[in-house]
């Protein structure tokens, strides 16, 4: 089977605990902190591999979880950071946020790779607190939790080549008497409900990949039948082939088809229209078949036609010495489907407060991890973390929003009665 969209779930490492530890030396009585940073947590990275071909592996796996870092020691020795949790996915991949549906990577070399998720990093040791006023502290820091988010892998096709048409208008045929690809071959429609690779040989040392892309039908644009599957394919492709049926056998007429294609590939996405296009007038071998060729031909004239019969092989070589010509001309460059997207830390907002039910709830990414590395069993631990939010202002914002003696406080799962 082949599957060529996912969602799945990532996290990142969390960071080792920091180490609350004293040197206890013979000759030192009154040593100091000597407790170690905790290591980083691993990062989950996907890698484009180009010995896969489709996402199956995701459908039975869908959580993704780095390894913790290693809790700090004593004597100032540091835990050991997690290895990097790599998941392989297909050349041409596109990662999305599951959530804002934003283009995170667009994957399309073997070997590049997108950090999905990154790992915590350790908590500091106790001797990372030491001061001259404040020789001794005895708390720490908990590793920081790592990354998590879900994500939509989309995988698009990496082909020079896309054979766009009707069922049954003999794509699979054609990539089958062209290249050494076997797909699925019968005389009913949606025979074909995967795309096909095929590598065409023009010349030794000269070839290029063909693209069977399954049946379209009208409305394919909007979802119907397979039609979002089935054209994300297409947007990678340079050259677009057009296979239309001119038997005749079904009543169909090819101009009508070309344009029915036409409108659903612009409809989809219009900057496909810009690529350069070729018809082959299919079942010639079928009689009165050249006649239909013909009438298309003076209907289509600013295309290329070529008559062909995938069955038999005839015009077949002009077709492709035409697609070859064609690329040969275009530059070697790989569409992808948008910039990486990058989000600044000083886009965001440092805290937001909202009233809930009667509860102040805090939200924001360094107030939530602050919480989360803090030991609020710690005496020492307890005071920072008073001291940091002061700093932060969310104090003086809460007095803002009204907040007085005994009301809730939410950070997360911490609960807490404000007190001046």
């Amino acid at each position: 089977m082949f599957v060529d969209q996912a969602r799945i779930f990532v996290k990142g490492g969390d960071g080792g605990n920091g180490a609350v530890a004293f040197r206890r030396e013979k000759y030192v009585p009154q040593g100091g902190p000597s407790g170690g940073d905790g290591g980083r947590g691993a990062n989950v990275v996907f890698q484009a591999d180009e010995g896969l071909r489709t996402l199956m592996d995701f459908r039975y796996r869908r959580h993704y979880k780095g390894q913790r870092g290693e809790h700090g020691k004593g004597k100032n020795m540091h835990g050991a950071s997690a290895p990097d949790l790599i998941i392989k996915v297909p050349v041409g991949t596109v990662i999305k946020d599951a959530e804002t549906g934003a283009v995170l990577a667009d994957l399309v070399e073997n070997g590049q790779t997108f950090i999905g998720a990154k790992g915590g990093r350790g908590g500091r040791g106790n001797a990372r607190f030491a001061t001259s006023t404040h020789r001794a502290p005895a708390f720490a820091e908990k590793g920081e939790p790592g990354d998590e988010r879900w994500l939509i892998l989309e995988l698009k096709l990496l082909a020079d080549v896309g054979l766009v048409g009707f069922p049954n208008a003999g794509k699979s045929t054609l990539i089958s008497r062209v290249s050494a690809a076997r797909p699925k071959i019968a005389d009913y429609p949606f025979t074909t409900l995967v795309p096909n690779l095929g590598v065409v040989e023009v010349a030794p040392g000269e070839s290029f990949v063909m693209a069977d892309i399954p049946g379209l039908i009208s409305g394919a644009h909007r979802g119907a039948g397979l039609g979002h599957e089935f054209l994300r394919h297409i947007e990678r492709t340079r050259v677009l082939v057009f296979i239309l049926d001119c038997s005749g056998l079904e009543g169909r007429d090819p101009v009508a088809d070309y344009e029915t294609l036409l409108e659903e590939l612009r409809l989809y996405r219009s900057d496909l229209l810009e690529r350069p296009r070729i018809i082959a007038a299919n079942k010639v071998d079928v009689p009165g078949a050249m006649e239909v060729v013909s009438s298309l031909q003076e209907r289509v004239k600013d295309i290329p036609v070529f008559p062909i019969s995938a069955l038999t092989g005839e015009g077949v070589d002009q077709l492709v010495n035409k697609v070859y010509q064609t690329l040969s001309q275009l530059p070697e460059v790989v569409t992808t489907t948008g910039d990486m997207v990058i989000t600044r830390f000083e886009d965001r907002a440092p805290f937001t407060i909202n009233k809930i039910d009667g509860v102040y709830e805090i939200r924001g990414e360094r107030i939530e991890k602050l919480v989360a590395m803090t030991n609020f069993d710690n005496e020492e631990a307890l005071q920072r973390f008073q001291h940091i939010i002061e700093k932060m202002g969310i104090n003086q914002a809460l007095r803002e929003k009204g907040i007085k003696e005994g009301d809730i406080v939410r950070i997360q799962d911490l609960e807490f009665e404000y007190q001046e």
